[in-house]
């Protein structure tokens, strides 16, 4: 099932509650900044970023501060300070801390310079959405709420748009929208997955070939810009992209034209570029697995998309959405399923629940009976031995895959259910916080 089959759900207009933000102010104390002040208007329905990078709402010049820091978060008392893994650390009252809550006036240390941050306790009301769904992408909470007028605005430009969050929130959702909403709706729309793609055949797939290019080539083919020439190429998993053809791509993407592999004619394409990355690429740019330059050029307009366990409300409404699309009757979704979907944390995201009101459509009660977290996520592993062992490798090299494979998963799923948070999930697996970066770099 595509996103296009999916029926539109009733808007929610007068029974959303308006969008309540809280600001804080982050004064520069100390450092090469001294007296900036970074005025937040809102940090509950968005994390604001702190560090080097343009990208970041705190943007300081401070050589000592990693490209992304740390980030401002809403919480129940006050500002939720997390650090980003930065290289320096982060410093509160002389305390290196990871993720805190602050109530106002503490002192931030962050590489060589030292922030104040004063919280407003005041609220005000943001603009956002009184709709319920943009497009394809369902969502009735504040922080989905919060997306839509700033979607809408992206869908009518033609600036290109990196769309960031974890696997599984709707990224490729978000940009099909986006195109279905925009100037180039009659168009095509065309995916691009980095992760599906050898990377011998990767610039062939982009920009096509001509016959007898190389090996197996035995006609001329054309790329996806080519292909999506008159409406949307979205990039997705940009992050995964091998860094040799990086610059190729950025060419393509600044001069829209296109030589073919094998060939020597440039072909002028018209094509709106999305990219989409569950990465953080600013890390990616520090550790020079990603050009700066098609960073810069890819985010033009920034989407961060939330977690599923942030969008407060939006379980239920999307477990109905998916259930009504899939066919079921809306009067047998007991209250209590409902409830026990709620009741999850959903380290897989929107994927995850999909994929779990479609198994509660088709065996009932018998869904009931196996736990949420062991019955959304579909068994690779017999395709990846079966596969491995007919490929005739030697035992120690075929051994030695079958291990990166499940340091690769595991490390995945321990850092989908604790959130990202590379300490906590180092924890969980028994390791290290060093040894688990050491494994996660390799892989």
């Amino acid at each position: 099932m595509t996103n296009r089959d999916f029926q539109p759900t009733p808007i929610l207009r007068a029974a959303v509650p308006p969008v309540l933000a809280r600001g804080c102010v982050v004064t520069v104390v100390s450092g090469p900044d001294e007296g900036k002040r970074f005025v937040i208007d809102d940090v509950v329905t968005q994390r604001v970023l702190l560090g080097q990078s343009p990208v970041c709402g705190v943007c300081l010049t401070d050589r000592a501060v990693s490209r992304r820091h740390a980030a401002l978060e809403a919480d129940s008392v006050g500002v939720r300070l997390v650090d980003l893994e930065s290289s320096n650390g982060t410093f509160v009252n002389d305390l290196r801390v990871y993720d805190v809550s602050l109530r106002g006036g503490e002192r931030v240390r962050v590489g060589g310079s030292v922030l104040r941050v004063d919280i407003d306790p005041s609220t005000h009301v943001l603009e956002a959405s009184e709709q319920s769904r943009f497009h394809h992408v369902v969502g009735g909470s504040p922080e989905m709420r919060r997306l839509y007028p700033m979607l809408a605005q992206l869908a009518a430009s033609d600036v290109p748009v990196l769309i960031e969050g974890e696997t599984g929130t709707g990224k490729e959702v978000v940009a099909e929208s986006l195109h279905d909403a925009g100037p180039r709706r009659d168009g095509p729309f065309v995916v691009f997955d980095c992760t599906t793609v050898s990377p011998t055949l990767l610039e062939a797939e982009l920009f096509g070939h001509e016959r007898g290019a190389f090996t197996g080539a035995v006609a001329s083919r054309r790329g996806l810009f080519e292909e999506a020439h008159g409406g949307t190429l979205l990039i997705d998993e940009i992050g995964d992209l091998d860094i040799s053809l990086q610059a190729k791509l950025l060419r393509a993407i600044e001069r829209m034209e296109v030589k073919r592999v094998g060939g020597n004619k440039w072909t002028r394409v018209d094509v709106r570029i999305i990219a989409a990355t569950r990465r953080d690429l600013d890390r990616e740019v520090q550790a020079r697995r990603f050009r700066d330059d098609l960073f810069y050029r890819l985010a033009v307009a920034r989407v961060e998309l939330p977690p599923l366990r942030r969008r407060h409300g939006d379980v239920a409404l999307l477990a109905r959405t998916f259930w009504a699309a899939l066919g079921g009757d809306p009067a047998k979704l007991s209250p209590d399923v409902i409830q026990r979907f709620v009741e999850y944390s959903w380290p897989g995201n929107v994927r995850e629940l999909h994929n779990a009101v479609a198994r509660q459509l088709a065996l009932g009660d018998a869904a009931d009976r196996e736990p949420l977290a062991t019955r959304t996520t579909a068994p690779e592993g017999a395709d990846f031995i079966d596969g491995l062992v007919s490929s005739g490798k030697p035992l120690p090299a075929a051994r030695q895959e079958v291990v990166a494979e499940l340091e690769r998963r595991y490390l995945s799923r321990m850092l989908d259910l604790h959130g990202g948070h590379v300490g906590r999930a180092a924890e969980a697996c028994g390791i290290g916080r060093r040894y688990f970066q050491k494994i996660r770099a390799k892989r």
